[in-house]
């Protein structure tokens, strides 16, 4: 899904007693905690957090963010990466959004998604891109929510998004 600018990203304030913050050192084994607790499709693991980020802790502590509740706990986490489409430009990435299941749908998803646009944009990005699962229908509608568009480059991507349309409810 892509995003062609990241001008009018939504304001989306946290709920009180929530707060946002920037990755540390030591937040490795959180990102894999909550990962592996929201995610039902991968293997969530240590080496997949290094495979994914490179252990480059300058990068991360500009690019990734930690979502954490009154007690300063980290609940949810996403990344403002950065990748390349088809042209080979640079372009900013949305990549690894999770919360903790105990507590999806009570409305952190949309200040946390605001934040990563916001940053993508800060670090020169002038639009943005996400990959995930037609299985995903709930972030999905997020994202169409935040004006990603779906990228459909081939029949079979072309056959899925129409298997999902009569379960997004986005508008």
């Amino acid at each position: 899904m892509v995003r062609e600018h990241l001008n009018d990203i939504p304001p989306c304030p946290l709920p009180a007693g929530y707060t946002l913050r920037a990755f540390q050192p030591g937040d490795e084994p959180r990102w894999v905690r909550i990962q592996a607790l929201a995610d039902r499709y991968n293997d969530i693991t240590p080496a997949l957090f290094v495979r994914e980020f490179n252990q480059n802790l300058a990068v991360l502590a500009a690019r990734q963010l930690y979502l954490c509740d009154a007690a300063g706990s980290a609940i949810g986490t996403a990344t403002a990466w950065r990748g390349t489409l088809s042209s080979d430009q640079p372009i900013g990435r949305i990549h690894w959004v999770a919360i903790v299941p105990d507590r999806q749908g009570q409305g952190l998803a949309k200040p946390l998604m605001a934040a990563a646009c916001r940053r993508v944009r800060e670090l020169g990005h002038a639009r943005a891109y996400l990959t995930t699962s037609t299985a995903r229908v709930p972030a999905i509608n997020l994202y169409l929510r935040f004006g990603f568009q779906p990228l459909v480059g081939s029949l079979e991507a072309r056959q899925a998004w129409q298997a999902i349309q009569p379960r997004l409810k986005y508008r």
